[in-house]
């Protein structure tokens, strides 16, 4: 009897570490992927959708035009330039796509750099809205 006793706490031992591994393994796992998410949103307010445009044909704006228009999408993003969000405006049919970046600082060579303007990190966000200019008759 006391030989299967030692022999079932022995065993019980074993599932428990293996058991303890695999929960370590599977939270290891989700940590992981959790670090490789992006964080982007994207919202589409058009009812119509419009045939893709040249990323070329989509003008990148800092500010509200002063022609009509029609906002179509919102994008935001983590570590993106302007140029994906022109991207993105182009895959949509945007006529253009108005870019403010939050927080951290932005060079003109289109890349990201955080509060330390010698570290080249990306880590910011950057907001677009998509728009879609109205033809006046």
């Amino acid at each position: 009897m006391g030989k299967n006793r030692k022999q079932f706490i022995k065993e019980f031992k074993l599932e428990s570490e293996c058991s303890r591994m695999k929960f370590i393994a599977l939270i290891i796992f989700g940590l992981s992927l959790v670090g490789c998410a992006t964080d982007v949103a994207n919202r589409y307010y058009a009812g119509e959708q419009y045939p893709p445009k040249n990323k070329e044909d989509v003008l990148i704006l800092d500010s509200k035009p002063t022609k009509p228009f029609v906002i179509i999408a919102d994008f935001q993003s983590r570590g993106e330039t302007p140029s994906d969000l022109q991207a993105k405006a182009a895959k949509i049919g945007a006529d253009a796509v108005i870019v403010s970046q939050v927080g951290g600082y932005y060079s003109l060579e289109e890349e990201w750099a955080s509060k330390d303007r010698y570290q080249a990190q990306f880590h910011d966000h950057i907001l677009g809205t998509a728009i879609k200019f109205i033809e006046e008759n």
